[in-house]
């Protein structure tokens, strides 16, 4: 039987029932496998793949869709293909069945300096930047004059509406998944109010900061120390890089920039939401 060529192999919607194959393909790359998160993913969002006739996967994405009804935007993350078949066209096809898939929504995604040129081929713009850092948190300096707690169940309806605030649209099916997703999940609380809140997760080694929304600064200041002070584990997030002052306070904690990302969107100019207290994402999977 004649080998069928990568343009001929149909894309298909994945499942939970493919997070393995997907953790394999992470590994593939020289990611981690990111089995959690992958399962996150692949509950919350739509997963696409292009299955390799040897067994796996040749490659796959998952887009997260934001909004009660009519997506309002969507999120586009985990864009892999297996070493053996890169630079054969086969991401290019995929995004472009992914944007047509997508039809009106307005998109955004996370580049590396790898994947950029391949994004702005397709007609994404940057439209902003954000950091990644990692390390051990080391307290320092003045406590943060901000008061934190876990979350409970009776705080979901203000954190939702909180959240909606500030990201710009719906995402009650990720922030619902939150508890059962991050080992930590605290707000910030002033005078009755919640005015911020964070969680903590896991991702092989370390505890991924995110989502990180917050009032101001020191807020955010407050909700990392929290988290940090309940693990032993690094810390890693990624931090909109106009927060200038909270990107030199974790880094004078402790955490090391390892690598910067382009955010970048598709069919709007800016994202929707208030940057300002938006520090961090779930994941730069999820926007």
């Amino acid at each position: 039987m004649p080998t069928p060529s990568l343009a001929s192999l149909p894309i298909r919607r994945l499942t939970l029932r493919d997070q393995a194959a997907c953790a394999d393909l992470s590994e593939d790359r020289g990611w981690p496998r990111e089995e959690h998160k992958w399962g996150f993913l692949l509950t919350a969002g739509k997963g696409y793949g292009i299955d390799d006739p040897d067994g796996g996967l040749i490659s796959a994405c998952v887009v997260t869709e934001y909004g009660p009804q009519d997506p309002a935007l969507a999120a586009i993350g985990m864009v892999l293909v297996a070493g053996r078949h890169a630079r054969q066209g086969v991401g290019r096809r995929l995004m472009r069945h992914v944007v047509s898939a997508m039809g009106a929504t307005p998109l955004t995604l996370h580049a590396t300096p790898y994947g950029r040129p391949l994004y702005e081929e397709l007609g994404f713009k940057v439209t902003g930047r954000a950091e990644m850092v990692r390390g051990h948190f080391t307290p320092g300096g003045p406590e943060p004059r901000v008061a934190t707690r876990p979350a409970t169940a009776e705080d979901l309806t203000a954190i939702l509406r909180l959240d909606e605030q500030v990201f710009g649209t719906d995402r009650t099916h990720i922030v619902t998944r939150l508890p059962a997703f991050a080992d930590q999940l605290r707000v910030a609380e002033e005078g009755g109010r919640i005015i911020g809140y964070a969680g903590a997760w896991p991702n092989m080694d370390t505890h991924v900061v995110g989502p990180l929304i917050a009032r101001d600064t020191s807020v955010a200041q407050a909700l990392i120390a929290s988290l940090a002070a309940r693990t032993d584990r690094p810390l890693r997030t990624d931090i909109d890089v106009r927060h200038e002052e909270l990107l030199a306070w974790v880094k004078e904690r402790g955490l090391e920039s390892i690598a910067f990302n382009s955010v970048m969107s598709y069919g709007i100019t800016e994202l929707p939401g208030d940057w300002s207290r938006r520090f961090a994402p779930v994941t730069v999977a999820a926007g």
